[in-house]
């Protein structure tokens, strides 16, 4: 059985993903810095857990070829 080309593909989209949400929330710190630091902590980890609903799908397409 050969190594699927789905694998090395799903890797590099989901590191991506990761860059391309860690520079959209970064270009929002000076924004959330002048927060309370309560509501700072709320931000980051919402924001920090959003960034995974997009990876089921992707990780299932990696397994099996198809999206759903």
């Amino acid at each position: 059985m050969s190594p699927s080309w789905r694998k090395p593909a799903g890797m590099i989209v989901i590191l991506l993903l990761i860059g391309v949400w860690c520079a959209v929330i970064v270009s929002f710190s000076s924004i959330v810095g002048a927060w309370h630091p309560a509501a700072q902590l709320v931000f980051y980890v919402v924001t920090g857990i959003i960034w995974i609903t997009p990876l089921k799908p992707l990780l299932r397409w990696m397994e099996t070829g198809r999206w759903r």
